[in-house]
């Protein structure tokens, strides 16, 4: 088992490759859901502020 972690003598770089790429996976896959998340805040904001503008109420 120990051969097969240590791949040679390149272990540490294999292993840090696989490190680094799924980091990465995970970064592009949960970025999109937290710009969504900012998004759909800035709107609600928006929509409540004209609201009350429309609405005739001082801001």
């Amino acid at each position: 088992m120990a051969d097969f972690l240590e791949m040679g003598g390149y272990g540490f770089y294999v292993w840090l490759s696989y490190a680094v790429f799924f980091a990465v996976l995970a970064i592009d896959y949960v970025a999109p859901l937290l710009r969504r998340r900012s998004v759909l805040r800035e709107v609600a904001a928006q929509a409540r502020r004209q609201q009350r503008r429309s609405s005739g109420a001082a801001p």
